[in-house]
């Protein structure tokens, strides 16, 4: 049975607290961290029967709340209803179900970009009982092997237009024995669509404990080692009913477009969960560049847009070209923190709030944000409903206003590694230190002040240094290398490679556009470095280790 705070603002903890499971498979519960390396929850403000499906309440549900004839989503030239959504994830669901086997706890992996087809694919796992794992369409075969490793991952489901890299990872993987393609365009023909027609459009979903894990979202740490957050059937919901509902004040009017993939735990809230709870319609971009997402604002009067200021500075100079933004209300920043001429330029020219906000993959989504009516530039503001927050030094003491520390946050939702040491790292007497340094004013506002690990935010992307360096020291060229963040006012940061070459290889053009086209070859494209700076020798330590800080100063100057 399930028990919240025994008393207003005293946590739980611990997995002797964790409600009924309907998981066959106990992977996942049996992969959570242990009780005292688990975070605080604040759970006062979210209540949810023991047993519930999120993929049920966010289609099968709302069509029982009338909302079956609005549009749930748009994509490839398509809308789609609720009611046929909720059909198609269920035919979905009984293929899986009836066809592959799929158990209630089996992990299920999704690679595609962002279209309609993955979220019904996503839907249909759930109300199957797995774990999903979605994935990113530009990850080549090591990085998704790491994944599969990570997560034992046995059946995946693959955009037929993006299988190679899957299939050359199942080949000689020791847990990926199916790989089923869907067709992520409008056509619905693909071996698991052809399947599907055949099924019927009701399907009795698994009832899911609220504490089953339903996600698990990959998240590159400084040594390139990915981390499995795991999340569950409640914590999606917590995000709706938190931030969606009390930051964003969510309708059932509401048309929402974006840029993050719906593999970010970001853009699945975003363009997602956020509007399926709320009867809302998501626009779905494959391509999501600011003149596709303008496009989709102005044929379908978007009113919530998710991006990074990246994609903000764009979209302002469209508007001097004659770009129609009206029909947004709110503008949601986050990917990288927003910087105050964006913010100036946004609110002067829409006369509409842009929030900047920090979230985390380990904490789900937004759990610091600014509000509609409150809101102001370079601050990122004040906890969402239910979370608690406050800037430490290294001893966990809190510090005084305006005093730049470590951000510690708590509240429903929090870091829970799959198997991983690091959760360590992560949690610290109860609260989740997310690696970020911030101070607060005397107000109680949070600032941004930097990022304190290797992590390279760029676009809105979060790439590791290390990965990258790894990549790079594959390369016959490369004696030595070193990756940091270079300041870059489009995207915020970029990768830079401070590279000592091998003894006859030049350092010319030539050399840097080769370095830099191995790197998009050998890992995600994104990742690469924009900047390759040549040297004779790397900054070190007596004892050997490279003082990367050096060359961030070299860059700041």
């Amino acid at each position: 049975m399930f028990r919240k705070s025994l008393s207003p603002g005293i946590p739980w903890q611990g997995d002797d607290m964790l409600g009924p499971s309907a998981h066959s498979d106990t992977f996942s519960r049996d992969n959570l961290p242990k009780e005292d390396k688990l975070p605080d929850f604040l759970l006062d403000d979210y209540d949810y029967p023991d047993h519930i499906n999120v993929a049920v309440e966010l289609t099968d549900r709302m069509v029982e709340k009338g909302f079956g004839d609005h549009t749930a989503l748009i994509g490839n030239g398509r809308r789609r209803t609720y009611k046929e959504l909720a059909d198609w994830s269920n035919r979905l669901a009984h293929v899986l179900v009836e066809d592959h086997g799929v158990k209630p706890g089996h992990r299920v992996l999704i690679r595609s970009a962002n279209n309609p087809a993955m979220v019904a694919c996503w839907l249909a796992a759930t109300k199957a009982g797995a774990v999903v794992v979605n994935t990113m369409p530009m990850l080549r075969s090591v990085e998704l092997t790491q994944i599969v490793n990570k997560a034992e991952v046995s059946l995946a489901l693959c955009d037929t237009r993006l299988m190679d890299e899957l299939v050359l990872c199942a080949k000689d993987s020791r847990f990926l024995d199916r790989v089923i393609g869907f067709d992520g365009t409008a056509n619905h023909d693909a071996e698991l669509d052809r399947a599907a027609l055949n099924k019927p459009v009701l399907f009795d979903a698994v009832k899911t404990g609220r504490d089953d894990v339903a996600l698990l979202g990959f998240t590159s740490g400084t040594t390139g080692e990915p981390k499995a957050t795991m999340h569950f059937h409640r914590d999606l919901l917590i995000i709706a009913d938190g931030y969606a509902k009390e930051v964003l004040h969510v309708t059932s009017d509401d048309i929402f477009v974006g840029s993050p993939p719906l593999a970010f735990t970001f853009g699945l809230g975003g363009l997602a969960v956020f509007p399926l709870r709320f009867g809302a319609a998501a626009t779905l971009l494959e391509t999501a560049s600011p003149p596709n997402m303008i496009e989709i604002i102005e044929n379908y009067k978007a009113t919530v847009c998710f991006t990074a200021p990246t994609a903000y500075r764009a979209m302002l100079t469209a508007m001097d070209e004659g770009a129609d933004l009206s029909s947004l209300r709110v503008a949601v920043s986050a990917g990288e923190t927003l910087p105050a001429p964006v913010y100036h330029d946004w609110v002067n020219k829409t006369g509409k709030p842009i929030l900047d906000g920090i979230g985390t993959t380990e904490m789900l989504h937004i759990v610091i944000s600014n509000r509609l009516d409150d809101h102001a530039p370079g601050r990122t503001g004040l906890p969402v409903r239910g979370y608690q927050a406050k800037v430490v030094d290294d001893d966990m003491n809190e510090l005084p206003a305006d005093e730049v520390g470590r951000l510690a946050v708590r509240g429903p939702t929090g870091c829970r590694y799959l198997n991983d040491d690091r959760q360590d790292n992560y949690v610290t007497d109860g609260w989740n230190v997310t690696g970020d340094s911030f101070y607060k004013d005397a107000d109680g506002y949070f600032h941004f002040a930097a990022r304190n690990d290797d992590m390279i935010i760029s676009g809105g992307y979060n790439i590791a240094g290390p990965e990258v360096e790894a990549a790079l020291m594959s390369h016959e060229d490369v004696f030595e290398c070193a990756v940091v963040a270079a300041p870059s006012e489009e995207r915020g940061s970029i990768v830079e490679a401070h590279v000592v070459l091998n003894e006859g290889a030049v350092a010319d053009n030539d050399t840097i556009k080769r370095l830099q086209d191995y790197v998009k070859a050998t890992i995600a494209p994104y990742k690469y470095p924009r900047s390759i700076v040549f040297t004779d020798a790397l900054p070190k330590t007596q004892t050997g280790k490279i003082q990367r800080f050096r060359l961030r100063q070299v860059d700041s100057r």
